[in-house]
């Protein structure tokens, strides 16, 4: 292939390949030339014309194959417009030649075809250049036109197409004969050529004037003609080329008017004639005129299918600006299409019409119109019902005879009330909460109008009103409740009306069925209300028999209706329902026979349709409560069911006795009866199955039917891939609604309400807008093959071969169009019984059956009728998959495998190709591989058989079908294979599209086969990669889009596997021109295919679709049709959200803008958030209240800061960009979350929270997009989603705004310090929250706003309590709602929905008391500071801390504190009983809790869930803060003394004494706690475990609590263990610290306890002194009990967390052999406070045991205590002693001066205990190799402590002392400063021990030591701070030894200290320039020999005496400093003091 990349083409190379490759070659070479023709520099070019022109027109005559010839024209164009021109003329003649020539064989076909092709690209490119030569081509054309065969004339239509767009009007003078000789064209029998015509004359009519003004009327009959009998694609382009003309003939293009002088059509006549197509079909006027009159024949359905895609593309062409303006008229017309009686002859004819106006108006309304114009639509809906409904009530209530005339208006009203009452319904639903003005505004009366429908006389507009008012309901759920109740008054106020029985119960019925669509639901009253309607129905229906059909009827669907809300609430009724049904049936076999005998037909009639409905109610029961169906409810539904069963074999006799108008009835019966038993398992009716399946075999062979109805089954029983041959992916087109009426099994697409009433309530499938269940007759069968299904599995095998070989018998007696009919039936039952067996996993049965079953099969697979083949196949591939025997299979493949060698008629090759297909999907690879070869082989051959193309279409499937389920036993085929795929890609005619579709089908499952290793770069891999591709190329070339679908899927598997193989830069711009095609699969591949490009190179995508967008710009050829502009692909994609309606294509988009997102987002933040600003902006005007009303606010406030007017109006951009519609709802909703999600991407780097850092690199110019600039773009557009109309985008909004105010709260402004950046915005938060508290907010949505408030008030963002008074007062309101009690407002909602509110606002109410609580604990921590300066403030971290009162927040809450201190205990008592076990469930209250009901208790559980935890915490706090509560009944909490008393609590309480109530609360707060903590689910938030933990470490903190814990000590027991458990389930450093911090609070309360109890024993035993009892744990034995002991379990839980942090504690990891020794390293922040925390509370363990208790502990705790000191201390930067070592050093001395050195019991122990932890410290307490950063000096420390605190048990251990004076000597002699000045400080502590026995021994090894290197520095004075502290703490040493000597030796130690003082001083001539800290020195020497002299006179004057030139030093030293002291008091006059801080501080003292 590479060879074929040349500039010419190689010819020595295409010498050398074989014949067979070289077509591929030469398109590889032509694919090669098209790329770089357009990239080439010129002058190359033009060097090489002449030989490439030689090359390429040599090329026309080697006959090239369809793709080739087209990309060769295409290069010869471009060549001849880039190169030379003057050869053109040649090579036009040339091919004009090859046209005119007489040659008609086949094999000279291509080359003139590529002439053809050749001329239509030169006009097409070159156009005007081309000059005169126009005419003779064209003529050329035309006359070869008249010769040609099919492929002929497409070819030639298609280059005139070409022609017309390059001249453009220059040709005017061919258009009349290219126009004369296409249009007769336009019926011809080929359907490729029809679809050229009409694409020919689309091009025409741009220029021909005379199309669309003197012919318009011919061109409408002659595309009215080419419909009939048209297929997909003819009516596609048909009706493209009718509405294109009849557009222009209303608005006609500029250019054209101006040259010629036209008259112009009204839009009435332009509509009139298409109506002629729509009501009469292509017949004309004159051929059938008597026809006519008589108003026979009905038009065809392809006519009008076609009519109203034209419609449809008429106003689309016109676009939606005229829409708007023109609504009126259109509806009125399309409305009038169907109340023509032409269009309604008979009832389905009727429904297809329907269908089709629904359709126009879905298409264009739906749309075209943005949301605004939606609602004036809706409006003139409105107007046209009310209109139709007053003309019907005037026939009505027309008493006098004269409404004959009338009469037939009525039955034609109903039509044009449905479609209008269906429009307006999918116009509400789609506009969701938008739709609000609509509902609202009187003078429309929208619901007025639709419930006056529903006293329609026709059944079919009371449905369709009733459907109207449930999508108002689901549209606008707070219409739901009252609608509901308006229904209910009418239904009783009119029960004398049958009308509006039967249309009441409708609407209730249709409402009920919404509300599970309202997550809010309705109130549980409702259901009782609706049961007892129906009841009084029901019972009433006997009364009067004008209505007791209705009653009956109305009973039971308003029953079966009210199934569907649920188990929760059925669950009240089953009982009567049960009964209800019983006695629908008669009890007994007696009573029925007796029923037999009496009665009329009226009464038979009511009979039956009471039993339809209650069967009916049941089915709905058994759908939606599936949790009902108990085995005891089962039996009981059983006696109805089976007595119904009975009574359909008596029903024929009854019907022939009282008239065959009883049979719809008993159809009804029959099929409630197959639905409901379809639901039920097989087993409950076992012992009925003969009875039944007679029945049943009986419906579906037709055998009492005369009409030869067929089921809609089939299609969907077969393998959806087999589409291609049953033409079913027609269900995937946009026209699908109406395409259905065009599919062959009987009623298809005639889906009506009328038909099954109960389907109004019932879901409606994915997929539809609006159910449509088919006619009875059709219905039943389907429900009797459904049941078929599930009851065949079952059934014994005698029984299943009789039923085989009755199905064969009944083929066998049927005849003609019936055999097809029952064949068709008796398939698809078998294909359900197959499919049964195999989910089932049950065999077929013995040999017999199968043959049975095998001899049916085989004889389908030569039928003539192509969907009962594929049905044959599929059911011989299931028979396989059931049978699963080698040799059965062996014997099916066989038998195809001989009839394919023989069979040489079309039918059976198909068929038995298709069998061989089937048979390898269903039995897999494996089961199927010895068949391999020869299938393969045999279907290689089908698919080369030229002759018919049906054949290589079924056969080109199965071989896919084989691919795809061999996998890689696949691959040695893979070769021979694909090189077929490639021949016939390039030589099939294009016009063959089924088979092209099923080649990409083979080559994306070979792509599949080979896999991964097409990576590979073989010679072989990269053919079959190569091949690939050009494959690929040749499909994306093809013109149908499916073929090209198929080339982008084959691409995105391609990608999956090599991706960088795949050429982004050309496929990219592809996909984008896909995504404006007008077919659905193109647009779905095109968008998959993007998706999964765009998870891994979105950037790349998103470039290369700019750069499209650019080309399409520059370029002036207008193919592209590309509507990408600055906003780039995402824009796109946007867009197309509001147009596209198909759920897979919309959710692709939503991914691939994801995936673009989160990738693309954080780069190009700008970007992506005008993106979502500008479709937020778009919001209709009519959320233009809110705004303004909001903008005067914000402006009276800050009209500074308002930099623009449109502060909240996004709507400042030209309209001019605008895409047509603005975004929908839906759109916005989306803009919303990604606005979320952008949020949450930029999280991660803190740069984009960091406004001044932001700020300056903006100053700086530099790349990069911080967030926080765009602050207020981001909260306008939270405020404009969260007050919008609509519901879902005010959550969207709302959450946010939460999003937002999380983020930003703590980010400062730079301009204030002290500030924060969110502080401007406070109005605009304000006003975004203040309208979700309006009364008639849903829930929902004020529970959101709840959240909102309570994040912005403790955020901290606002310190002004004026400021926050605005959104406080919002809660203040909420909470008044929430004292109101239950049931006290009138409910719109379900209770749950009440539930969530209150829940909600209790929630945010004890979130703000936490945050103030804890504000309030800090100002008080904090000291009282003076009253400060504002600009001080920054030092401070806790925001404006000091400008508040010190309890701000907390002044807003107290108020409130009593009623919400009772209603949060209230919660939490509720939240305790619902998390008990099911198992408990009898102790729940029957009447609910404080805010719950017990029939919605599943749905409040969750809402419980979701806020019980900070509800906890705030009770925590309150409870801690006012001791339990104790102030509740007496006085008021203390800390508000201004606050009137609380409530009392209700009577229950005041019984209670205060200790009972604090052991209440005591035992709720704990419980809740520890059952939470024992196992919280994994999807619970951190937050919620964070906020047990400190609850449970507030309320431990206050004394009552302590009390109660530490008295039941297995409760404390209990609380560690279950806190050790979270530990090993829960990371987070934050909830281990919160751990400890529990831990730490029971362990004081247990000493506490401990306390007081050795006190109060203390005083019982004053006189015995010795005998101390053993209290604490461990008692006499020291014994610990796991389980029982607090301090087994804590110290279980402390142990954990040092390994888990310092692993190198575990001594048996160090002994494991891969144990490689950790250097001590510093931890991290969290883990040192986390260890830090466990040492201390370690420490204090062994005060809660007994002496001996405490020896059995001590060991271990000395020991980790030791091994945390080894390995946290290591030395810092600034010389800071990290927190686990001050911890360590605490602990250390806690334990050693505990009591317990004083028990003499335990002396030994406790010396042996004292002496080996000393001895591990000195162990590792010197830096070596290993742990070069030990800290020495935290290891002398923790030495002298041991020294100080235990001297009696160290004094006179040699080896210690030895040890420890090592460890001084070193320090002092360490190179570091600051370590030998710290060892001078703890040397001076021993030194001074009070015991001499300790200290002397060291006074004696270390002070020569120090004497020597004080002695040293003279020499070497110090240079640093610290060296000079160094020496000063030596000096100290050495005077307080000095101090400690005896008078005796003072002179001897003076002679030490004094002479080095002196030595320390400088002459006055050195000290002005001597450094500082050598002056230092020099000031602290004399300081301290001026104060010694006068403490030892004596002494010091020997000292000086003995030496003079000390004397003369000092002197001199002395007089300087004098001197020098008199300048400075002088200067400090000038200067105020500065006060000197201490130079070292400890962070701890631990001496």
């Amino acid at each position: 292939m590479e060879l074929a990349h040349s500039l010419l083409l190689n010819e020595d190379a295409l010498a050398q390949i074989t014949e067979a490759k070289r077509p591929v070659f030469i398109f590889e070479w032509l694919r090669f030339l098209d790329k770089v023709l357009v990239a080439a520099n010129r002058v190359d070019v033009k060097e090489k014309q002449k030989k490439l022109v030689e090359q390429l027109t040599g090329l026309i005559s080697s006959a090239p194959g369809p793709p080739t010839r087209k990309l060769l024209a295409k290069n010869l164009a471009t060549l001849y417009s880039i190169g030379d021109t003057f050869t053109v003329f040649q090579t036009l003649d040339k091919c004009n030649e090859i046209i005119k020539s007489k040659d008609d064989t086949p094999a000279y076909l291509p080359t003139k075809l590529a002439a053809v092709a050749c001329v239509g690209a030169f006009y097409e490119k070159m156009g005007r250049m081309l000059g005169s030569s126009f005419p003779d081509t064209i003529n050329n054309l035309l006359k070869a036109l008249k010769s040609a065969e099919s492929q002929g004339r497409g070819e030639i239509l298609l280059s005139l197409q070409k022609v017309l767009s390059g001249l453009g009007g220059a040709a005017a003078s061919c258009h009349r004969d290219i126009y004369k000789n296409a249009r007769s064209l336009l019926t011809d029998r080929s359907m490729a050529v029809r679809c050229a015509v009409a694409k020919c004359l689309l091009e025409l009519q741009n220029e021909a004037v005379f199309m669309w003004t003197t012919e318009l009327e011919n061109v409408a009959t002659l595309c009215f003609k080419a419909l009939e009998g048209s297929n997909y694609g003819v009516r596609v382009a048909v009706a493209k080329l009718l509405g294109t003309v009849m557009a222009t003939a209303l608005m006609p293009k500029q250019a054209a008017v101006m040259r010629q002088n036209v008259k112009r059509a009204t839009l009435e006549e332009v509509l009139e004639l298409m109506a002629t197509g729509f009501l009469r079909g292509g017949s004309g006027f004159l051929k059938s005129g008597g026809e006519m009159l008589k108003g026979g024949g009905s038009v065809s359905r392809e006519v009008r299918v076609g009519v109203t895609q034209a419609y449809v593309v008429f106003v689309t062409t016109l676009g939606g600006q005229w829409l708007e303006r023109n609504f009126a008229t259109f509806l009125s017309h399309v409305l009038d299409l169907v109340s023509h009686p032409r269009a309604t002859q008979t009832h389905v004819e009727a429904v297809y019409s329907r269908r089709c106006v629904s359709f126009m108006l879905r298409a264009t309304l739906g749309g075209l119109l943005g949301e605004k114009a939606q609602i004036a639509a809706g409006k003139e809906i409105c107007q046209a019902i009310s209109k139709q409904m007053r003309a019907v009530e005037a026939v009505v209530n027309d008493i006098s005879g004269e409404n004959k005339a009338g009469a037939a208006d009525v039955s034609a009203s109903q039509h044009v009330m449905v479609c209008a009452l269906k429009e307006l319904g999918s116009l509400v639903q789609s506009l969701s909460a938008t739709a609000s003005p609509l509902i609202q505004e009187p003078s429309i009366g929208l619901l007025e109008t639709v419930t006056s429908v529903l006293l329609h006389p026709s059944m079919a507009a009371r449905l369709a009103a009733a459907w109207c008012l449930r999508c108002v309901a689901v549209a606008l759920p707070y219409q739901l409740t009252p609608l509901l109740d308006r229904c209910a008054e009418r239904i009783n106020n009119l029960k004398s009306s049958p009308e509006a029985v039967s249309g009441y119960s409708f609407a209730m019925a249709a409402l009920l069925g919404g509300v599970h669509q309202c997550p809010l639901g309705i109130p549980h009253s409702k259901g009782k209300l609706v049961v007892s309607i129906a009841e009084d129905l029901l019972r009433t229906a006997a009364q009067n028999s004008r209505l007791s059909l209705q009653r009956t009827q109305a009973g039971w669907l308003l029953l079966g209706a009210l199934m569907t809300l649920g188990p929760s609430l059925v669950r009240y009724h089953l009982p009567k329902m049960l009964l209800l049904w019983r006695n629908v049936f008669p009890r007994s076999q007696k009573e029925l026979e007796a029923e037999k005998a009496r009665g009329d037909s009226f009464s038979w009639q009511v009979t039956l349709e009471g039993r339809a409905g209650a069967l009916c109610a049941m089915r709905s029961f058994v759908a939606h409560c599936p949790e009902l169906l108990t085995e005891d409810v089962i039996r009981r539904l059983m006696t109805p069911i089976e007595c119904a069963m009975t009574m359909m074999s008596h029903v024929p006799a009854i019907i022939k006795v009282h008239g065959a108008h009883l049979k719809a009835s008993a159809a009804m019966v029959r099929l409630r009866l197959y639905d409901i038993l379809a639901l039920l398992p097989p087993k409950t009716y076992e012992g009925s199955f003969n009875a039944l399946l007679r029945e049943l075999v009986a419906e579906f062979t037709l055998t009492d039917n005369s009409a030869n109805t067929t089921t809609s089954l089939l299609r969907s029983l077969c393998h959806y891939d087999d589409s291609v041959l049953m033409g079913s992916w027609l269900q995937e087109t946009d026209h699908k609604s109406i395409e259905d009426q065009l599919q062959p099994n009987s009623a298809s697409g005639s889906g009506a309400l009328e038909h099954d009433p109960s389907s109004i309530y019932l879901r409606v499938p994915i997929g539809e807008a609006i159910p449509g269940p088919l006619p009875l007759g059709v219905s039943v069968i389907d429900a009797s093959v459904a049941l078929f299904g599930v009851v065949f599995p079952h059934v014994s095998f005698k029984h299943r071969l009789q039923m085989l070989d009755h199905f064969a018998e009944c083929i066998k007696q049927a005849k003609g169009v019936r055999q097809q009919a029952v064949q068709l039936n008796i398939f698809t039952a078998v294909l359900s019984a197959l499919k049964g067996l195999a989910e089932n996993k049950s065999t077929l049965g013995p040999e017999e059956v199968r043959k049975s079953a095998l001899a049916l099969v085989m004889g389908a697979l030569d039928n003539p009728n192509p969907i009962l083949r594929c049905a044959a196949g599929e059911a011989l591939g299931r028979m396989a998959q059931v049978v699963g025997e080698a040799t059965f299979i062996a014997r099916m493949a066989q038998t195809s495998f001989d009839k394919l060698k023989s069979a040489r008629d079309v039918v059976s090759r198909t068929g038995h190709s298709l069998a061989l297909g089937c048979l390898h999907r269903y039995v897999g690879g494996i089961g199927s591989g010895q068949h391999l070869k020869t299938s393969v082989s045999i279907l290689l051959a089908l698919a080369q058989d030229g002759s018919s193309h049906e054949v290589q279409t079924w056969a080109l499937h199965s071989l896919a079908l084989i691919v795809d389920s061999s996998g890689p036993m696949y691959r040695g085929y893979v070769e021979p294979t694909l090189s077929l795929v490639l021949t016939l890609l390039l030589t099939v005619p294009p016009s063959h599209t089924e088979v092209h579709q099923c080649l990409g089908r083979c080559l994306g499952a070979l792509i599949t086969t080979v896999g991964p290793e097409l990576q590979g770069n073989g010679a072989t891999i990269s053919t079959i990669r190569s091949s690939c591709l050009v494959g690929c190329a040749i499909m994306q070339d093809h013109s149908d889009s499916l073929v090209q679908a198929a080339a982008i899927s084959c691409l995105q598997q391609l990608h999956m596997f090599a991706p960088r193989h795949v050429n982004l830069s050309s496929l990219v711009p592809c996909l984008c021109v896909h995504l404006c095609s007008s077919h659905l699969l193109l647009r779905r591949a095109a968008v998959a295919c993007l998706r999964q490009l765009a998870q891994r190179e979105a950037a790349e995508v998103c470039e290369y679709a700019m750069s499209l967008a650019k080309r399409a710009g520059d370029s002036k050829d207008s193919t592209i049709k590309l509507n990408i502009t600055e906003t780039g692909l995402e824009g796109v994609l946007f867009g197309m959200l509001d147009r596209e309606t198909d759920r897979k294509l919309c959710s692709d988009i939503h991914d691939t803008l994801g995936h673009m997102l989160s990738s693309l987002a954080v780069e190009k933040l700008s970007h992506w958030l005008k993106l979502c600003k500008d479709v937020l902006a778009a919001t209709t005007d009519v959320g233009g209240a809110v705004v303004f009303e909001v903008k005067d606010e914000e402006d009276s406030e800050k009209k500074d800061e308002m930099d623009d007017d449109t502060m909240f109006t996004g709507l400042g951009e030209d309209d001019k960009s605008k895409p047509s519609v603005a975004p929908r709802w839906v759109t916005r909703v989306f803009a919303a979350d990604c606005l979320c999600r952008i949020i949450l991407l930029c999280e991660n780097d803190k740069a984009h929270f960091d406004l001044a850092a932001a700020r300056s690199a903006q100053a700086k110019n530099l790349k990069g997009d911080q967030l926080v600039l765009h602050l207020s773009d981001l909260i306008r557009m939270a405020f404009m989603a969260a007050t919008d109309h609509s519901n879902q985008l005010r959550m969207a909004g709302l959450q946010a705004l939460e999003d937002i105010i999380k983020k930003f709260a703590s980010v400062p402004e730079p301009e204030f310090p002290g500030h924060v950046i969110l502080e401007q915005y406070q109005a605009n938060v304000g006003a975004a929250l203040r309208p979700a508290f309006s009364p008639d907010t849903p829930s929902d949505i004020t529970a959101k706003a709840c959240q909102v408030c309570s994040t912005w008030i403790g955020s901290g963002v606002v310190s002004d309590l004026n400021d926050l008074r605005r959104v406080h007062n919002l809660l203040v309101s909420s909470l008044d709602k929430v004292q109101a009690g239950k049931g006290s407002s009138s409910q719109l909602y379900s209770e749950s929905a009440t539930t969530m509110e209150k829940l909600a606002v209790l929630k945010a109410w004890a979130e703000v008391y936490v945050v103030s609580m804890k504000i309030k604990k800090e100002a008080e921590s904090k000291p009282a500071k003076p009253v400060r300066s504002a600009d001080d403030d920054d030092d401070d971290d806790d925001l404006g801390a000091g400008v508040l009162p010190p309890d701000s927040l907390i002044t807003l809450v107290q108020p409130e504190l009593p009623s919400l201190s009772r209603l949060w205990l209230a919660m939490l008592r509720d939240y305790a009983l619902l998390t008990l076990p099911a198992e408990f469930s009898s102790q729940l209250p029957p009447d609910g809790g404080a805010f719950y009901t017990p029939e919605t208790i599943d749905t409040a559980r969750l809402h419980y869930r979701g806020s019980w935890a900070p509800v906890l915490h705030a009770v925590a706090l309150w409870l801690s803060s006012t001791g339990f509560g104790a102030g509740e009944e007496k006085e008021e909490v203390p800390s508000a003394p201004s606050k009137a008393p609380a409530l009392p609590q209700g009577a229950s309480f005041t019984t209670k004494t205060f200790e009972e109530s604090v052991e209440d609360r005591m035992h709720l707060m704990l419980g809740v706690s520890i059952e939470f903590l024992c196992f919280p689910r994994p999807e619970e938030p951190i937050e919620h475990v964070m906020s047990c933990l400190q609850a449970l470490f507030t309320l431990l903190a206050s004394p009552c609590a302590k009390i109660h814990i530490a008295e039941d000590q297995l409760l404390a027991v209990e609380l560690l263990n279950v806190l050790h458990r979270l530990l090993l389930t829960r990371d987070p450093p934050a909830v281990q610290l919160q751990v400890t911090a529990v831990v730490q609070e029971t362990i004081r309360a247990a000493q506490d306890h401990l306390q007081r109890q050795r006190t109060s024993k203390g005083k019982e035993e004053e006189g015995e002194k010795d005998s101390q009892p053993c209290l604490g744990e461990g008692g006499d034995k020291g014994e610990l009990v796991p389980g029982k002991s607090l301090v087994f379990a804590a110290m279980e839980l402390l142990v954990f967390i040092l390994v888990r942090h310092l692993p190198q504690l575990n001594t048996r990891v160090k002994e494991s052999p891969s144990h490689v020794p950790l250097r001590p390293q510093r931890l991290p922040e969290e883990s040192a406070r986390l260890v830090a925390n466990t040492v201390s509370i370690l420490a204090e363990l062994p005060s809660l045991c007994s002496p001996a208790g405490s020896m059995t502990i001590l060991p271990t705790a000395l020991f980790l205590i030791t091994g945390v000191l080894r390995e946290t201390a290591v030395k810092t930067a600034d010389n800071s002693v990290p927190l686990p070592v001050s911890a360590a050093l605490q602990g250390i001395k806690t334990i050693i001066t505990s009591p317990l050195a004083r028990v003499e019991s335990m002396q030994t122990q406790w010396t042996g205990l004292v002496r080996s932890s000393l001895a591990s410290v000195l162990e590792h307490s010197q830096p070596d190799e290993s742990r070069p950063d030990m800290d020495e000096v935290s290891m002398l420390t923790a030495i002298t402590l041991f020294l100080l605190s235990a001297s009696n048990e160290l004094v006179g251990v040699t080896v210690l002392q030895k040890g420890c004076m090592d460890r001084f000597r070193n320090a002092l002699n360490s190179s570091d400063p600051w370590v030998q000045a710290r060892c001078y400080q703890l040397l001076l502590s021993v030194f001074q021990h009070s015991s001499r026995a300790l200290s002397t021994p060291y006074i004696h090894a270390l002070a020569p030591l120090m004497v020597e290197k004080l002695k040293a520095v003279e020499r070497s004075r110090p240079g640093t701070a610290a060296e000079l502290q160094a020496v000063q703490e030596g000096i100290r040493v050495l005077e307080n030894l000095v101090g400690m000597g005896e008078e005796q030796n003072r002179v001897q130690l003076l002679a030490l200290l004094v002479p080095t003082l002196v030595s320390y001083l400088l002459d006055e001539n050195a000290i002005s320039s001597a450094p500082q800290v050598s002056k230092g020195l020099h000031d602290f020497a004399l300081q301290n020999l001026m104060r010694i002299g006068p403490l030892y006179p004596a002494a010091f004057k020997i000292v000086i005496g003995a030496a003079p030139e000390l004397k003369i030093r000092l002197e001199s030293a002395i007089r300087a400093n004098q001197a020098s002291s008199r300048a400075k008091a002088a200067a400090r006059q000038a200067q105020p003091t500065v006060q000197a801080a201490p130079t070292i501080k400890l962070k701890t003292s631990f001496f």
